[in-house]
Protein backbone atom coordinates (compact mmCIF):
# COMPACT_ATOMS: atom_id res chain seq x y z
CA UNK A 1 0.00 0.00 0.00
CA UNK A 2 3.01 2.66 0.80
CA UNK A 3 4.50 1.82 -2.90
CA UNK A 4 0.89 3.07 -4.22
CA UNK A 5 0.81 6.12 -1.80
CA UNK A 6 3.91 7.38 -2.47
CA UNK A 7 4.83 10.69 -4.42
CA UNK A 8 1.11 11.42 -4.09
CA UNK A 9 -0.05 8.27 -5.61
CA UNK A 10 2.11 8.07 -8.77
CA UNK A 11 1.66 4.81 -8.93
CA UNK A 12 -2.04 4.51 -8.45
CA UNK A 13 -2.42 7.27 -10.64
CA UNK A 14 -0.31 5.46 -13.55
CA UNK A 15 -2.44 2.63 -13.19
CA UNK A 16 -5.25 4.84 -13.74
CA UNK A 17 -3.78 6.14 -17.16
CA UNK A 18 -3.55 2.43 -18.26
CA UNK A 19 -6.67 0.69 -16.87
CA UNK A 20 -8.71 3.40 -18.53
CA UNK A 21 -6.67 3.36 -21.84
CA UNK A 22 -7.21 -0.76 -22.16
CA UNK A 23 -10.53 -0.46 -21.13
CA UNK A 24 -11.28 2.23 -23.89
CA UNK A 25 -9.74 -0.11 -26.30
CA UNK A 26 -11.95 -2.79 -25.45
CA UNK A 27 -14.84 -0.94 -25.18
CA UNK A 28 -14.81 -0.91 -28.90
CA UNK A 29 -13.56 -4.82 -29.60
CA UNK A 30 -17.35 -6.05 -29.39
CA UNK A 31 -18.86 -3.28 -31.74
CA UNK A 32 -16.54 -3.38 -34.10
CA UNK A 33 -18.26 -5.98 -36.83
CA UNK A 34 -21.29 -3.87 -36.52
CA UNK A 35 -19.68 -0.76 -36.96
CA UNK A 36 -17.61 -2.40 -39.69
CA UNK A 37 -20.99 -3.30 -41.42
CA UNK A 38 -22.17 0.03 -40.74
CA UNK A 39 -19.92 1.81 -42.57
CA UNK A 40 -19.57 -1.42 -45.67
CA UNK A 41 -15.66 -1.60 -44.72
CA UNK A 42 -14.01 -4.94 -45.69
CA UNK A 43 -12.01 -7.75 -43.71
CA UNK A 44 -9.05 -6.18 -45.73
CA UNK A 45 -9.41 -2.44 -44.91
CA UNK A 46 -9.97 -4.12 -41.15
CA UNK A 47 -6.50 -5.35 -41.35
CA UNK A 48 -4.70 -2.14 -42.41
CA UNK A 49 -6.70 -0.50 -40.06
CA UNK A 50 -5.22 -2.83 -37.29
CA UNK A 51 -1.77 -2.47 -38.64
CA UNK A 52 -1.46 1.11 -39.21
CA UNK A 53 -1.87 1.58 -35.05
CA UNK A 54 0.87 -1.07 -34.64
CA UNK A 55 3.24 0.47 -37.65
CA UNK A 56 3.02 3.65 -35.90
CA UNK A 57 3.41 2.26 -32.99
CA UNK A 58 6.57 1.01 -33.73
CA UNK A 59 7.65 3.96 -35.36
CA UNK A 60 7.12 6.04 -32.63
CA UNK A 61 7.99 4.15 -29.83
CA UNK A 62 11.77 5.27 -30.00
CA UNK A 63 11.15 8.84 -30.20
CA UNK A 64 8.55 8.86 -27.23
CA UNK A 65 11.11 7.05 -25.17
CA UNK A 66 13.92 9.80 -25.78
CA UNK A 67 11.21 12.97 -25.49
CA UNK A 68 10.43 11.46 -22.21
CA UNK A 69 13.75 11.15 -20.82
CA UNK A 70 14.46 15.21 -22.03
CA UNK A 71 11.34 16.90 -21.73
CA UNK A 72 10.05 14.83 -18.96
CA UNK A 73 7.84 11.36 -18.53
CA UNK A 74 4.71 13.71 -17.23
CA UNK A 75 4.49 16.01 -20.60
CA UNK A 76 4.34 12.84 -22.53
CA UNK A 77 1.91 11.17 -20.59
CA UNK A 78 -0.59 13.70 -20.86
CA UNK A 79 0.01 14.15 -24.34
CA UNK A 80 -0.51 10.42 -25.23
CA UNK A 81 -3.63 10.69 -23.35
CA UNK A 82 -4.74 13.42 -24.92
CA UNK A 83 -4.22 12.28 -28.41
CA UNK A 84 -5.93 8.90 -27.36
CA UNK A 85 -9.44 10.66 -26.42
CA UNK A 86 -8.86 12.21 -29.70
CA UNK A 87 -8.23 9.03 -31.69
CA UNK A 88 -11.39 7.46 -30.12
CA UNK A 89 -13.47 10.18 -30.38
CA UNK A 90 -12.26 10.87 -33.95
CA UNK A 91 -12.72 6.72 -35.20
CA UNK A 92 -16.50 6.82 -34.02
CA UNK A 93 -17.38 9.96 -35.51
CA UNK A 94 -15.87 9.98 -39.23
CA UNK A 95 -16.90 8.27 -41.51
CA UNK A 96 -14.71 8.18 -44.59
CA UNK A 97 -11.44 5.90 -45.28
CA UNK A 98 -8.52 8.23 -44.65
CA UNK A 99 -9.58 9.66 -41.42
CA UNK A 100 -10.31 6.74 -39.96
CA UNK A 101 -7.08 5.33 -40.81
CA UNK A 102 -5.88 8.71 -39.30
CA UNK A 103 -7.19 8.07 -35.81
CA UNK A 104 -5.95 4.55 -35.95
CA UNK A 105 -2.80 6.25 -36.61
CA UNK A 106 -3.10 8.80 -33.91
CA UNK A 107 -3.88 5.98 -31.86
CA UNK A 108 -0.80 4.12 -32.51
CA UNK A 109 1.48 7.27 -31.55
CA UNK A 110 -0.67 7.58 -28.57
CA UNK A 111 0.16 4.48 -27.00
CA UNK A 112 3.63 4.63 -28.08
CA UNK A 113 4.03 7.90 -25.93
CA UNK A 114 1.82 6.63 -22.74
CA UNK A 115 3.20 3.08 -22.61
CA UNK A 116 6.99 3.63 -22.39
CA UNK A 117 6.63 6.98 -20.33
CA UNK A 118 4.49 5.05 -17.61
CA UNK A 119 6.94 2.73 -17.53
CA UNK A 120 10.05 4.60 -17.28
CA UNK A 121 8.19 6.61 -14.33
CA UNK A 122 7.39 3.55 -12.26
CA UNK A 123 11.38 2.73 -12.93
CA UNK A 124 11.88 6.21 -11.72
CA UNK A 125 10.08 6.12 -8.34
CA UNK A 126 10.93 2.52 -7.90
CA UNK A 127 14.12 1.11 -5.93
CA UNK A 128 15.28 -2.39 -7.44
CA UNK A 129 13.31 -4.12 -4.65
CA UNK A 130 10.18 -2.42 -5.75
CA UNK A 131 10.63 -2.22 -9.15
CA UNK A 132 9.05 -5.75 -10.05
CA UNK A 133 5.96 -5.44 -7.79
CA UNK A 134 5.51 -1.91 -9.48
CA UNK A 135 5.68 -2.91 -12.56
CA UNK A 136 3.26 -5.47 -11.91
CA UNK A 137 0.53 -3.53 -10.89
CA UNK A 138 0.89 -1.67 -14.13
CA UNK A 139 0.18 -4.43 -15.97
CA UNK A 140 -2.29 -5.63 -13.31
CA UNK A 141 -4.17 -2.46 -14.29
CA UNK A 142 -3.50 -2.91 -18.21
CA UNK A 143 -5.15 -6.75 -17.62
CA UNK A 144 -8.42 -5.20 -15.63
CA UNK A 145 -8.85 -2.59 -18.26
CA UNK A 146 -8.75 -5.30 -21.15
CA UNK A 147 -11.09 -7.36 -19.16
CA UNK A 148 -13.34 -4.78 -18.29
CA UNK A 149 -13.77 -2.85 -21.35
CA UNK A 150 -15.37 -5.56 -23.92
CA UNK A 151 -18.52 -6.06 -21.00
CA UNK A 152 -19.01 -2.66 -20.63
CA UNK A 153 -18.50 -1.92 -24.38
CA UNK A 154 -21.40 -5.01 -25.33
CA UNK A 155 -23.44 -3.31 -22.42
CA UNK A 156 -22.97 0.54 -23.98
CA UNK A 157 -23.64 -0.66 -27.57
CA UNK A 158 -27.33 -0.92 -26.84
CA UNK A 159 -27.51 2.91 -26.65
CA UNK A 160 -25.88 3.45 -29.82
CA UNK A 161 -23.09 1.98 -32.18
CA UNK A 162 -20.72 4.97 -31.72
CA UNK A 163 -21.59 5.23 -28.19
CA UNK A 164 -18.03 3.09 -27.04
CA UNK A 165 -15.88 5.41 -29.45
CA UNK A 166 -16.90 8.35 -27.67
CA UNK A 167 -17.45 7.02 -23.90
CA UNK A 168 -13.64 6.00 -24.11
CA UNK A 169 -12.56 9.59 -25.70
CA UNK A 170 -14.22 10.91 -22.35
CA UNK A 171 -12.47 8.51 -20.19
CA UNK A 172 -9.21 9.42 -21.91
CA UNK A 173 -9.95 13.40 -21.08
CA UNK A 174 -10.98 12.35 -17.37
CA UNK A 175 -7.48 10.88 -16.76
CA UNK A 176 -5.48 13.25 -18.02
CA UNK A 177 -7.39 15.84 -15.97
CA UNK A 178 -6.79 13.60 -13.13
CA UNK A 179 -2.79 13.42 -14.14
CA UNK A 180 -2.20 17.16 -14.56
CA UNK A 181 -3.30 18.06 -11.56
CA UNK A 182 -1.87 15.60 -8.93
CA UNK A 183 0.87 13.48 -11.00
CA UNK A 184 3.86 14.94 -9.99
CA UNK A 185 6.97 15.08 -12.09
CA UNK A 186 9.75 12.74 -12.02
CA UNK A 187 13.07 13.48 -10.87
CA UNK A 188 14.85 15.42 -13.20
CA UNK A 189 18.08 13.42 -11.84
CA UNK A 190 17.06 10.29 -12.58
CA UNK A 191 15.99 11.10 -16.36
CA UNK A 192 19.36 13.09 -16.88
CA UNK A 193 21.27 10.12 -15.84
CA UNK A 194 19.30 8.64 -18.66
CA UNK A 195 19.19 10.70 -21.18
CA UNK A 196 23.28 10.83 -21.34
CA UNK A 197 23.19 6.79 -21.60
CA UNK A 198 25.07 5.83 -24.90
CA UNK A 199 22.91 5.96 -27.64
CA UNK A 200 21.50 2.40 -28.98
CA UNK A 201 21.42 1.31 -32.30
CA UNK A 202 18.67 1.93 -34.87
CA UNK A 203 15.47 -0.40 -34.91
CA UNK A 204 16.26 -1.40 -38.44
CA UNK A 205 20.37 -1.89 -37.68
CA UNK A 206 19.12 -3.74 -34.46
CA UNK A 207 16.66 -6.14 -36.27
CA UNK A 208 19.24 -7.13 -39.50
CA UNK A 209 22.11 -8.26 -36.72
CA UNK A 210 19.90 -10.09 -34.52
CA UNK A 211 19.69 -13.27 -36.92
CA UNK A 212 23.57 -13.88 -35.31
CA UNK A 213 22.15 -14.09 -31.79
CA UNK A 214 21.98 -17.13 -29.81
CA UNK A 215 18.27 -16.60 -29.23
CA UNK A 216 17.12 -15.65 -33.00
CA UNK A 217 14.92 -19.02 -33.38
CA UNK A 218 13.39 -17.82 -29.97
CA UNK A 219 12.89 -14.29 -31.74
CA UNK A 220 11.70 -16.37 -34.66
CA UNK A 221 9.14 -18.37 -32.48
CA UNK A 222 8.13 -14.64 -31.18
CA UNK A 223 7.02 -13.06 -34.70
CA UNK A 224 5.27 -16.38 -35.56
CA UNK A 225 3.58 -16.43 -32.93
CA UNK A 226 2.35 -12.85 -32.79
CA UNK A 227 1.78 -13.25 -36.64
CA UNK A 228 -0.64 -16.23 -35.74
CA UNK A 229 -2.48 -14.98 -32.78
CA UNK A 230 -3.09 -11.69 -34.70
CA UNK A 231 -4.56 -12.98 -37.39
CA UNK A 232 -6.50 -14.27 -34.81
CA UNK A 233 -7.33 -11.37 -33.04
CA UNK A 234 -8.32 -9.66 -36.03
CA UNK A 235 -11.15 -11.05 -37.77
CA UNK A 236 -12.68 -12.90 -34.37
CA UNK A 237 -15.34 -9.96 -34.55
CA UNK A 238 -16.25 -10.50 -38.03
CA UNK A 239 -15.89 -14.29 -38.34
CA UNK A 240 -18.30 -14.81 -35.23
CA UNK A 241 -20.26 -11.73 -36.91
CA UNK A 242 -20.85 -13.64 -40.12
CA UNK A 243 -20.79 -17.03 -39.27
CA UNK A 244 -23.71 -17.15 -35.97
CA UNK A 245 -24.82 -13.53 -36.47
CA UNK A 246 -23.44 -13.01 -32.96
CA UNK A 247 -24.42 -9.91 -30.91
CA UNK A 248 -21.76 -7.00 -29.80
CA UNK A 249 -22.97 -8.63 -26.23
CA UNK A 250 -22.65 -11.90 -27.59
CA UNK A 251 -18.76 -11.26 -28.81
CA UNK A 252 -18.53 -9.34 -25.57
CA UNK A 253 -19.48 -12.36 -22.81
CA UNK A 254 -17.01 -14.75 -24.77
CA UNK A 255 -13.82 -12.17 -24.59
CA UNK A 256 -14.54 -11.03 -20.90
CA UNK A 257 -15.04 -14.74 -20.15
CA UNK A 258 -11.59 -15.89 -21.61
CA UNK A 259 -9.94 -12.88 -20.57
CA UNK A 260 -10.95 -13.39 -16.67
CA UNK A 261 -10.04 -17.13 -17.18
CA UNK A 262 -6.70 -16.05 -18.48
CA UNK A 263 -6.07 -13.94 -16.10
CA UNK A 264 -7.09 -15.92 -12.98
CA UNK A 265 -4.35 -18.41 -14.35
CA UNK A 266 -1.23 -15.49 -14.75
CA UNK A 267 -2.01 -14.74 -11.17
CA UNK A 268 -2.75 -18.01 -9.78
CA UNK A 269 -0.74 -20.67 -11.05
CA UNK A 270 1.65 -19.75 -14.05
CA UNK A 271 4.58 -19.08 -11.52
CA UNK A 272 4.16 -22.71 -10.80
CA UNK A 273 3.53 -24.28 -14.37
CA UNK A 274 7.01 -22.74 -15.66
CA UNK A 275 9.24 -23.59 -12.41
CA UNK A 276 7.40 -27.07 -12.88
CA UNK A 277 8.08 -27.46 -16.66
CA UNK A 278 10.17 -25.00 -17.83
CA UNK A 279 9.66 -21.86 -20.38
CA UNK A 280 10.54 -23.93 -23.71
CA UNK A 281 7.87 -26.51 -22.81
CA UNK A 282 5.10 -24.49 -21.55
CA UNK A 283 5.38 -22.73 -25.06
CA UNK A 284 6.33 -25.58 -27.32
CA UNK A 285 2.90 -26.79 -25.96
CA UNK A 286 1.23 -23.94 -25.66
CA UNK A 287 1.25 -23.25 -29.54
CA UNK A 288 0.43 -26.76 -30.23
CA UNK A 289 -2.91 -26.07 -28.11
CA UNK A 290 -3.21 -22.70 -30.28
CA UNK A 291 -3.03 -24.12 -33.42
CA UNK A 292 -5.37 -26.93 -32.83
CA UNK A 293 -8.18 -24.72 -31.43
CA UNK A 294 -7.49 -21.78 -34.24
CA UNK A 295 -8.79 -24.66 -36.87
CA UNK A 296 -11.03 -26.31 -34.21
CA UNK A 297 -12.99 -22.87 -34.25
CA UNK A 298 -13.92 -23.26 -37.79
CA UNK A 299 -16.23 -26.54 -37.04
CA UNK A 300 -18.25 -24.64 -33.55
CA UNK A 301 -21.28 -24.86 -34.74
CA UNK A 302 -23.53 -23.39 -31.51
CA UNK A 303 -22.57 -20.50 -29.13
CA UNK A 304 -21.60 -23.10 -25.85
CA UNK A 305 -19.38 -24.58 -28.69
CA UNK A 306 -17.56 -21.54 -29.42
CA UNK A 307 -17.27 -20.53 -25.49
CA UNK A 308 -15.67 -23.75 -25.05
CA UNK A 309 -12.61 -23.89 -27.86
CA UNK A 310 -12.49 -19.82 -27.15
CA UNK A 311 -12.14 -20.24 -23.38
CA UNK A 312 -9.25 -23.37 -23.96
CA UNK A 313 -7.80 -21.44 -26.47
CA UNK A 314 -7.32 -18.17 -24.40
CA UNK A 315 -5.92 -19.74 -21.61
CA UNK A 316 -3.17 -21.49 -24.10
CA UNK A 317 -2.50 -17.68 -25.50
CA UNK A 318 -2.44 -16.19 -21.97
CA UNK A 319 0.55 -19.12 -20.55
CA UNK A 320 1.88 -18.34 -24.11
CA UNK A 321 2.52 -14.74 -23.88
CA UNK A 322 4.14 -14.30 -20.79
CA UNK A 323 6.09 -17.51 -21.08
CA UNK A 324 8.01 -15.99 -24.37
CA UNK A 325 8.89 -12.71 -22.47
CA UNK A 326 10.12 -15.09 -19.55
CA UNK A 327 12.29 -16.96 -21.75
CA UNK A 328 13.88 -13.98 -23.85
CA UNK A 329 14.79 -12.37 -19.83
CA UNK A 330 16.87 -15.41 -19.37
CA UNK A 331 18.23 -15.30 -22.68
CA UNK A 332 19.12 -12.27 -21.96
CA UNK A 333 21.53 -12.24 -19.17
CA UNK A 334 22.86 -8.43 -19.03
CA UNK A 335 21.18 -7.57 -22.63
CA UNK A 336 17.94 -7.04 -20.74
CA UNK A 337 17.10 -3.38 -22.39
CA UNK A 338 18.59 -4.52 -25.44
CA UNK A 339 16.47 -7.97 -26.09
CA UNK A 340 13.65 -6.65 -24.21
CA UNK A 341 13.70 -4.50 -27.42
CA UNK A 342 14.23 -6.95 -30.33
CA UNK A 343 11.41 -8.44 -28.58
CA UNK A 344 8.99 -5.77 -28.62
CA UNK A 345 10.36 -5.59 -32.27
CA UNK A 346 9.43 -8.96 -33.17
CA UNK A 347 6.63 -9.11 -31.65
CA UNK A 348 5.34 -5.44 -33.87
CA UNK A 349 5.96 -6.72 -37.22
CA UNK A 350 3.84 -9.74 -36.29
CA UNK A 351 1.13 -7.61 -35.45
CA UNK A 352 1.82 -5.34 -38.52
CA UNK A 353 2.09 -8.31 -41.03
CA UNK A 354 -0.80 -10.73 -39.61
CA UNK A 355 -4.15 -8.37 -39.54
CA UNK A 356 -3.05 -7.56 -43.29
CA UNK A 357 -2.49 -11.54 -44.13
CA UNK A 358 -6.12 -11.78 -42.36
CA UNK A 359 -7.96 -9.14 -43.70
CA UNK A 360 -7.16 -9.98 -47.19
CA UNK A 361 -7.72 -13.32 -46.97
CA UNK A 362 -11.00 -13.14 -44.64
CA UNK A 363 -12.44 -11.22 -47.69
CA UNK A 364 -11.60 -14.45 -50.16
CA UNK A 365 -13.29 -16.81 -47.32
CA UNK A 366 -13.89 -16.21 -43.18
CA UNK A 367 -12.56 -19.58 -42.91
CA UNK A 368 -9.11 -18.95 -44.54
CA UNK A 369 -7.52 -16.65 -41.93
CA UNK A 370 -7.55 -19.28 -39.46
CA UNK A 371 -6.19 -22.46 -41.31
CA UNK A 372 -3.30 -19.74 -41.77
CA UNK A 373 -3.27 -18.62 -38.51
CA UNK A 374 -3.41 -22.42 -36.83
CA UNK A 375 -0.42 -23.21 -40.16
CA UNK A 376 1.91 -20.42 -38.76
CA UNK A 377 1.37 -21.51 -34.93
CA UNK A 378 2.37 -25.06 -36.26
CA UNK A 379 5.28 -23.68 -37.65
CA UNK A 380 6.32 -21.80 -34.29
CA UNK A 381 5.26 -25.64 -32.66
CA UNK A 382 8.05 -27.15 -34.82
CA UNK A 383 10.82 -24.09 -34.36
CA UNK A 384 10.11 -24.24 -30.76
CA UNK A 385 10.31 -28.03 -30.21
CA UNK A 386 13.69 -28.06 -32.59
CA UNK A 387 15.45 -25.36 -30.49
CA UNK A 388 18.24 -26.32 -28.44
CA UNK A 389 19.12 -22.76 -27.06
CA UNK A 390 20.62 -22.18 -23.66
CA UNK A 391 21.35 -18.71 -21.96
CA UNK A 392 22.78 -15.95 -23.22
CA UNK A 393 25.86 -15.79 -20.31
CA UNK A 394 26.36 -19.97 -20.64
CA UNK A 395 26.95 -19.77 -24.63
CA UNK A 396 29.64 -17.31 -23.30
CA UNK A 397 31.30 -19.50 -20.68
CA UNK A 398 31.42 -22.08 -22.86
CA UNK A 399 33.29 -20.74 -25.84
Amino acid sequence: MSLLLRNRGAIMLLMLNNFIIFTGIGLIIPIMPSYMNLLHINGSVLGLLVAAFSITQLVFSPLAGRLSDSIGRKKIILAGMLLFSISEWMFGAVSTLPLLFLARMLGGVSAALVMPAVMAYTADVTNDEERGKGMGLINAAITTGFIIGPGVGGFIAEFGIRVPFSTAAAGGLLAMAVTALFLPEASKTVRTMDAVKPAQAGLLEQLTRSYRAPYFISLIVVFVTSFGLASFETVFGLFVDRKFGFTPKDIAFIITFGSISGAVVQVTIFGWIINRFGEKKVITLSLLVSALFVILTLFAHTFWFMIAVTFILFLAIDLLRPAIGTQMSKFADEQQGYVAGLNSAFTSLGNIVGPIAAGALFDFHMGSPYLMAGVILIIGFLLSFKSREIPYKALLNNE
